[in-house]
């Protein structure tokens, strides 16, 4: 089994926001990949006292720890337990009611013997290899068909879509929104290796459009998890240094993470 992970903030001087995890149980039977991209919090503040990285360091620990050691319980209920386990850690001294108490993306994969079981939720990105080469995007599209005017991390309007029915999904305090997540599962057989990705890292498919998804994985698999990295940065200083504002309102760089799997 090979396995490789990246991560690169997207800001040097500041803490990297993402998390991202491989573990592989002493029996080898199986395994879980985790990948989480903390949500910038807003200038106006979150109610809460902890940073973006210690939610996404808990949320991801616990998520890595049960996917593994709860091999019979469903994606959906891991990471319910998992919110409901980080929100127990600070509910006595943050308001964990504001919608903007720290939050993240997620992607969820495990493995066994049998099945390649998936989740993901918000922005996020797994692909699938199958043996003959074909690559499966495993996506929550919801945040792209909103509005981009309701957005903006200090609009009012962002309360109104952001973990709301008519709008996207993270992972937050309420255990409850793992029942948004789009999950599915694939017989073992049918995956050769996975790949997650945060959008830092997708931007290279899905905002300066280099390639679709069989190639981004491509990419990952001959050439590694940081070539890719690099190979975003250079089109990101590119668009800034050019005027093109491909990027519209998007931060000019982004945390960037890949995790990569071959089974």
């Amino acid at each position: 089994m090979r396995t490789e992970l990246v991560t690169e903030p997207g800001d040097p001087a500041r803490p990297n926001e993402d998390f991202a995890a491989i573990g592989l149980p002493a029996s080898g039977q199986g395994g879980s990949l985790v990948l989480l991209d903390g949500v910038t919090p807003p200038r106006t503040g979150t109610g809460c006292l902890h940073s973006v990285p210690w939610y996404t360091a808990r949320l991801g620990g616990a998520l890595t720890e049960l996917s593994l050691s709860l091999r019979d319980m469903p994606l959906t209920e891991v990471l319910a337990a998992a919110i409901s386990r980080t929100a127990e850690a600070h509910t006595q001294t943050c308001d964990l009611s504001h919608p903007r108490t720290p939050q993240a993306t997620v992607v969820l994969a495990r493995w066994s013997p049998a099945t390649v079981e998936h989740l993901v939720l918000s922005d996020a990105a797994l692909l699938t290899e199958s043996p003959d080469g074909t690559v499966i995007a495993h996506l929550d599209d919801r945040l792209s068909r909103v509005p981009r005017a309701c957005l903006a991390s200090d609009a009012i309007a962002d309360a109104t879509v952001r973990n709301k029915e008519c709008g996207f999904f993270t992972a937050a305090a309420d255990p409850s929104v793992a029942a948004r997540a789009v999950t599915g599962s694939l017989p073992r057989a049918e995956v050769r290796a996975l790949a997650a990705l945060t959008d830092g890292a997708t931007r290279w498919v899905e905002r300066f459009g280099e390639g679709d998804w069989t190639a981004c994985f491509t990419a990952v698999r001959k050439e590694g998890a940081g070539a890719l990295v690099h190979r975003v940065r250079e089109l990101e200083r590119a668009d800034a240094e050019g005027g093109r504002l491909r990027l519209g309102r998007a931060k000019t760089h982004d945390d960037a993470t890949v995790a990569y799997v071959e089974l």
